[in-house]
């Protein structure tokens, strides 16, 4: 990876971990995957080494007894071939199934599920720019930290040998006398305790390194405050072009609601802020409806239509007021405002003629 830009100081999104994420760009510790198969390996080798001692022992009595005298030709050649191949990957099968599953298993527990082609596809601009390839190997922090750990590595992988031989130096003597089978016990038994000496400060340095990746895979993924905003703006969309489509619905509410306002059988206004187009019709609603409201420059278009339909316009602040902040447009009155509107109505002459 690249080296950390300063104006990314943001952690990184969900989408942004998603893009990344199926590009094939995932925290994952090599040394953690070399080190638990190793273990593995260990293990099974300390457990199996009983069923090899078998198997061997099998193949190497037929070869020194039966196979030694056995005539050799073409067709005998190629079965013997066979089947010491046959027998030798029988053998080797076992181990290499439980390394292949502890590496899959050690690899799937870091990344998770995950298949990405873009992995495959090749990339010519890193491949022709090799000038920048080898300053990112060479001269990077990335580079420093492997250089690090891969002496660390070498140390004790050489300290390790050196620590058994000091302490098993004093029973070096007796395996003079010792049987051959005592000892490739006694081999066997001091390479195994080496492993085992050399796999804990390992352990250890793989889980420091897979650390060391998690987190500087954080910062490498880590976004600028723009790029934050940019983000959110294609994801709540832009809000310039929101309210453009907010204006054109405002127009088009707007439109409809000044063409009701001929129906309107009165319009309250506040005088000049506020104006309410009213309408009471008792087939339609048993109590009056808001036609239209508006505040400003939309009240005075309310005004302008009613005006231009012989619509009577009457002021009345409190009653104004009221209509505009507790009605919505289409909406009957609340019952509280029933005898103001009812006051208001019953002056007009259209009212008056139907009392009478």
């Amino acid at each position: 990876m690249a080296q950390q830009d300063p104006s990314k100081t943001e952690k990184a999104t969900p989408k942004r971990r998603r893009k990344v994420r199926d590009e094939g760009n995932v925290p994952k510790g090599a040394e953690m995957g070399k080190t638990m198969t190793l273990l593995a390996g260990v293990i099974a080798l300390r457990y199996l080494v009983e069923f090899y001692y078998k198997e061997l022992s099998s193949i190497f009595r037929w070869f020194l007894t039966g196979g030694m005298f056995q005539e050799l030709t073409q067709s005998s050649a190629y079965e013997l071939f066979l089947w010491s191949i046959q027998r030798m990957a029988l053998l080797m099968l076992p181990l290499m199934l439980i390394l292949a599953f502890v590496a899959w298993l050690t690899l799937r527990l870091q990344v998770g599920k995950l298949w990405s082609p873009k992995v495959f596809k090749p990339k010519f601009g890193k491949i022709f720019n090799i000038f920048a390839g080898i300053k990112r190997l060479m001269f990077s922090p990335q580079a420093l930290v492997r250089f690090a750990r891969s002496m660390l590595q070498a140390a004790v992988v050489a300290i390790a040998p050196y620590i058994v031989i000091r302490q098993e130096f004093p029973n070096f003597l007796p395996l003079f006398y010792a049987a051959p089978e005592g000892l490739a016990a006694y081999i066997l038994g001091s390479a195994y305790k080496m492993v085992c000496y050399a796999l804990v400060p390992m352990m250890l340095i793989a889980i420091a390194d897979l650390w060391y990746t998690r987190w500087n895979y954080e910062e490498q993924i880590k976004m600028t405050k723009n790029e934050i905003k940019d983000e959110r703006r294609q994801a709540e969309g832009d809000p310039q072009v929101k309210a453009e489509q907010r204006q054109k619905m405002m127009n088009m509410m707007a439109k409809r609601m000044l063409a009701d306002v001929p129906k309107a059988d009165v319009v309250v206004t506040n005088p000049t802020h506020i104006a309410v187009a009213l309408s009471y019709n008792v087939m339609e609603a048993p109590a009056p409806r808001v036609l239209a409201k508006g505040l400003d420059h939309l009240a005075e278009k309310i005004k302008e239509v009613a005006r231009e339909h012989d619509i009577p316009i009457r002021e009345n602040k409190p009653l104004a007021q009221a209509l505009y902040k507790q009605v919505e447009i289409g909406e009957m009155i609340p019952e509280e405002l029933y005898q103001a509107v009812a006051a208001l109505l019953a002056r007009l002459d259209r009212f008056k003629k139907s009392k009478r």
